[in-house]
């Protein structure tokens, strides 16, 4: 059992210095926190800090009652330590006096001071809440800020799911249960967070925002960001009874950068094992010497897999935040988890082509319902999947993901999930209009003509023309892909044939043409 001192050498000099302590002190018990509002907290050899105390009477009352109830130390900041009727009363009591350096959060040094105390039992901690190590540190971490704060916390990264939360629960709602037993919070709970405004302010701020009780019974909230370097990290939510003191809710929000550096960590660790397995995953779609070997340290099975091509491109300079954070989702696993790399700023994950629990139809449900949920701000994503193949294929099934991409980011397909199987027409004509390109077929025929046209009197009569060529005999709906009146579309159509001579009966015309203006929009440059 560590006592006094060991405790302050522990927290290290930059952090407390003792004023005042006894020639002998037995063993630390707990870590407590007293305000002058509260009935005492203190019990035998427990250390008390004294971070609602601002008066020279509140320290000595308060060092008078651990003194009656045999406690090991009080901690206080300055003026409050320095003060000579405080020394004088600690001396009195025989218990310890520590100052608290400027600076130092209050949430700082209940995790250490706890973490020095709990070392013998932090496994077990961490084991029965089901963490590691990393998360172990965590959810200390929240039971140190919960205590700040006097309330049940949760520690929550950037898209509302739950890393760890404090053991209290003596105050509670059948929101934070559903958020805990589910491991993030429900939708219906996002959304009526989301209608107050809540989320819109912590992307923004980084003051605590306080959410008062909702009409059907959620307790009110004080929920802080976590900020590092101007990147949210995530959030911390607290249930409150009511309104909070300005003193707690400082401190609670004093609690965030020690959870960002924690945060910041855990996030170092789980990049360093995603980019060892994002390496192997490379090694096995490229297919070259060693793929074999990093297909068994992935422990792929021998059953036949796709590789789906993620596109997060915004176009806006926020390409890879949206890709990690499209990373981190899909890997926290739909069943399985999906392997899952990086190249070109494209994310590749390779998915078992089977039904269940982390196989293809289940990840292509998850990623559909989390495209119709994304707000209107954030980018959609283009989602290709290549062909069921075995392993050893798994290059090829990259090569087809690839090949419906550009059919996504070329406009010629619009699906949220496009699979390689339902557009086999499509890759033909594009192939054929590929080959076309490197032959040169883009000269012959009419179709300079209303190039040039179009480059010169600023008219759209090749995407016209492509546009009737896809919907022949249907006005409406090519005039809706061109966003315009199916008059208009006729009449551009008549100008067309004013311009040029041409059979659009007969089927290899319209074959040769529309062959010519894939190969354009294939290769516009060639």
């Amino acid at each position: 059992m560590v006592d006094v001192q060991g405790l302050v050498e522990r927290a290290g000099p930059a952090l407390l210095r003792p004023v005042s302590t006894p020639e002998s002190t037995g063993g630390v018990g707990d870590v407590v926190i007293a305000e002058p509002s509260e009935s005492s907290v203190a019990g035998t050899s427990d250390v008390v800090l004294g971070v609602g105390l601002t008066h020279e009477r509140q320290a000595v009352e308060q060092l008078r009652d651990c003194g009656e109830r045999d406690a090991a130390a009080v901690l206080l900041k300055p003026p409050l330590s320095t003060a000579s009727e405080v020394a004088a009363e600690a001396r009195r009591q025989g218990v310890a006096l520590i100052e608290v350096r400027e600076g130092a959060a209050w949430a700082q040094l209940v995790w250490l001071l706890r973490a020095a105390l709990a070392d013998a039992e932090s496994a077990a901690d961490s084991s029965d809440r089901g963490g590691s190590a990393s998360l172990g540190d965590l959810f200390r971490l929240s039971d140190a800020v919960a205590e700040v704060i006097d309330a049940p916390v949760t520690i929550e990264d950037a898209h509302s799911q739950v890393l760890a939360y404090s053991a209290r629960q003596e105050l509670t709602d059948p929101a934070r249960v559903s958020t805990i037993m589910g491991r993030r919070q429900p939708e219906d709970v996002l959304a009526k967070f989301r209608a107050r405004g809540t989320f819109r302010q912590l992307t923004r701020g980084s003051s605590a925002i306080y959410v008062p009780e909702q009409p059907d019974g959620t307790l009110p909230r004080l929920v802080v960001p976590i900020r590092m370097g101007g990147e949210l990290l995530g959030s911390m939510w607290a249930v409150v009874p009511g309104e909070v003191s300005e003193q707690r809710t400082s401190a609670f929000a004093d609690t965030a950068a020690l959870v960002a550096l924690q945060l910041l960590r855990r996030r170092l660790l789980t990049d360093s094992e995603r980019q060892r397995s994002a390496r192997l995953v490379r090694l096995v779609l490229e297919g070259g010497e060693g793929w074999r070997a990093a297909a068994n340290e992935l422990a792929v099975r021998a059953e036949p897999h796709r590789v789906v091509a993620i596109d997060m491109r915004a176009g806006d300079g926020t390409d890879e935040g949206h890709r990690l954070a499209m990373w981190e989702w899909i890997t926290r696993g739909i069943g399985h988890r999906p392997l899952v790399t990086e190249s070109g700023g494209v994310l590749y994950a390779v998915v078992p082509d089977r039904a269940g629990a982390g196989g293809w139809p289940a990840l292509r449900d998850a990623l559909l319902t989390h495209i119709r949920e994304l707000d209107s701000d954030t980018p959609r994503p283009l989602v290709a999947a290549g062909t069921s193949v075995p392993v050893a294929e798994l290059p090829t099934s990259r090569l087809r993901a690839d090949e419906v991409l550009a059919l996504l980011r070329g406009g010629t397909v619009d699906r949220e999930v496009a699979v390689h199987e339902d557009l086999w027409h499509l890759l033909v004509l594009t192939r054929m209009a590929g080959a076309a390109g490197d032959a040169g077929v883009g000269a012959l025929g009419p179709l300079h003509v209303l190039r040039e046209h179009d480059r010169n009197r600023g008219t759209e009569y090749l995407d016209t023309l492509y546009a009737w060529l896809r919907h022949p005999g249907d006005p409406r709906a090519a005039g809706a892909e061109l966003r315009v009146h199916p008059n208009t579309f006729r009449y551009r159509m008549k100008r067309i044939s004013l311009l040029v001579e041409v059979d659009l009966e007969d089927v290899e015309v319209r074959s040769a043409l529309l062959v010519q203006l894939l190969s354009e929009r294939w290769n516009p440059h060639g």
